[in-house]
């Protein structure tokens, strides 16, 4: 029997039947797999138990909170944090052995994200490495506690890996933009619950900026029009969060 690397692999879904085998086979090395499920309601806990007896079920509330309980379920001192739509490439398995095996003075490590939109590889407009702190010893890092892009906080050095996750972010652009529309009032939401500040000429100036950044600065139109479609959801990510914003901040002064 192949010897399994002493690391712990925690996933975290919600109905992610079409791709949670794919995530889990890219990942059989690890002696251990730990699966959070979000109350699925299809065939993704039934696929799971082909890969693991370690599957746990918690309703999502706040995000941050989510990922630390899954987290707090791992045996090893190594933890690998993964999504359901992600991929361990054979270059980044080799590499985590390689730390787990001979040791580090790093308690984290960044990976890069090789993203896609359908079966575009997106290169260019910052989706390119794209460096997530997915690699990390258990006591050693946590997120924070809100329910939309939750920080990384941890202590000690963090290093950075070259192999990718390779990640399936959007079937397509109808997926993508229901993503901007989900994102955007988690957003709005957060803003109002932290007594956050925005006004109508700063959320321009970032959608704009945004949009620069992403499509020129860091050439995005080498994507073509995937590059387009990029730039532009990025940008309307700021205008439409300041909408929903404004319409909360609205509703609460005529209640």
């Amino acid at each position: 029997m192949e010897n399994r690397t002493p690391l712990s692999v925690v996933v975290i879904v919600k109905n992610e039947e079409k791709r949670i085998a794919d995530c889990l086979e890219s990942v059989k090395w690890a002696d251990e797999i730990i699966v959070l499920d979000d109350m699925s309601t299809d065939k993704t806990v039934e696929i799971t138990r082909r890969y693991t007896d370690k599957v746990f079920q918690r309703k999502m509330d706040i995000e941050g909170v989510h990922r630390n309980y899954a987290y707090s379920l791992a045996v090893n001192e190594w933890v690998l944090s993964l999504d359901a739509d992600e991929k361990v490439s054979p270059e980044l398995k080799d590499e985590i052995a390689k730390v787990v095996g001979e040791g580090t003075d790093c308690n984290v490590f960044a990976i890069p994200l090789r993203n896609y939109i359908g079966d575009c590889w997106v290169r260019w407009g910052g989706w390119y490495p794209a460096y997530k702190d997915r690699l990390f010893r258990k006591g050693h890092f946590r997120y924070e506690e809100v329910d939309v892009h939750p920080r990384p906080i941890y202590d000690g050095k963090c290093g950075r890996l070259k192999g990718d996750i390779i990640h399936y972010s959007y079937e397509d652009f109808s997926e993508l933009f229901d993503s901007l529309n989900n994102q955007t009032s988690k957003e709005a939401q957060k803003w109002i619950a932290t007594g956050r500040k925005m006004s109508l000429g700063k959320a321009l100036w970032r959608t704009i900026d945004r949009f620069i950044r992403s499509f020129i600065a860091k050439k995005g139109y080498r994507d073509g029009v995937i590059g387009l479609v990029v730039a532009l959801n990025g940008a309307f990510y700021q205008i439409l969060s300041y909408a929903k914003y404004w319409e909360l901040r609205r509703g609460k002064k005529t209640t």
